[in-house]
């Protein structure tokens, strides 16, 4: 089953069908709806008990009320092996391997609910950027408790020059306005299986530029020691979404460009699709 947050309300589809959840669309509600603990239940008896509604993807929201967006980095080996290389002059560069290998992840704060993009919407380069890439994630939908409700797509813009000059300025390389897009929805399941594929595709002026695949058995990390970690002397009283890193970085020698569309996709989750203001 997947979950959408949409103009109109909160709808499930099951099979290809769509349901109404609720139809309230405020922020208050959807996050009522994510912390709710009996969520997947409610989703299968809307599904099993209330009618065929229609579905129109031009009303389809980001799948985040008032929820902070983490981010995890340095879990796949190629994104260590791109900030040992984007930091090597500032000497940073041994500090994405000993991250790469240490028990304690890299975590940061990514953006908070009211900032993030949602499907079909506008992200954005740093204006003080000169080599910017997007970063194809799977993310998690953790509720208060800390448990894991479901999966998403998640673009987390970066600004690898600035993050290459210093590794103190991520936080400038990482957030900002446009820097963080979530969607289509939430996959209320299981964890996916180590099998399941991630997409990049970069495409400009109707050709594409880029493209990469990669799959979560590259992940390094467990998703519920990620959680655990964020959790840990953290509360999240309306839950939160955690970007699990990526294992497709485009080339040294590639850059984003105002016009260009970015499209991920992840196997059983569907298509993010951006473009670049």
């Amino acid at each position: 089953m997947k979950l959408y947050r949409t103009t109109h309300g909160a709808l499930v589809e099951k099979e290809g069908q769509f349901y109404l959840l609720s139809a309230l669309a405020s922020t208050e509600a959807w996050d009522e709806l994510i912390c709710n603990v009996n969520l997947k239940a409610h989703a299968e008896a809307a599904a099993n008990n209330e009618s065929v509604t229609n579905f129109d993807p031009a009303t389809v929201l980001a799948p985040v009320g008032s929820q902070e967006v983490w981010a995890a980095g340095v879990t796949y080996y190629r994104s260590r092996k791109a900030r040992i290389e984007e930091s090597k002059d500032a000497g940073g560069g041994d500090f994405y391997d000993r991250v790469y290998k240490a028990e304690r992840p890299e975590l940061f704060f990514k953006a908070a609910g009211w900032r993030v993009v949602g499907p079909g919407n506008a992200v954005r380069i740093r204006s003080d950027a000169k080599w910017s890439v997007p970063e194809p994630e799977l993310t998690l939908a953790i509720n208060a408790a800390g448990n894991i409700i479901g999966y998403t797509i998640g673009n987390d813009m970066s600004s690898r020059d600035i993050e290459g000059e210093n590794p103190l300025y991520l936080p400038q390389a990482k957030v900002y306005n446009g820097s963080c897009a979530l969607g289509p929805c939430i996959l209320l399941s299981s964890q996916p299986t180590k099998e399941t594929v991630i997409r990049l595709e970069i495409v400009r002026r109707r050709g594409t530029v880029f493209s990469g695949t990669t799959s979560l058995s590259e992940l390094k990390r467990d998703p519920q020691q990620l959680v655990q970690f964020l959790f840990r002397d953290q509360s999240f009283p309306r839950g939160a979404f955690l970007m699990t890193g990526t294992g497709i970085v485009p080339g040294d020698d590639f850059t984003l460009q105002h016009g260009d569309v970015i499209r991920i996709a992840i196997d059983g989750i569907g298509v993010l699709e951006n473009h670049v203001a």
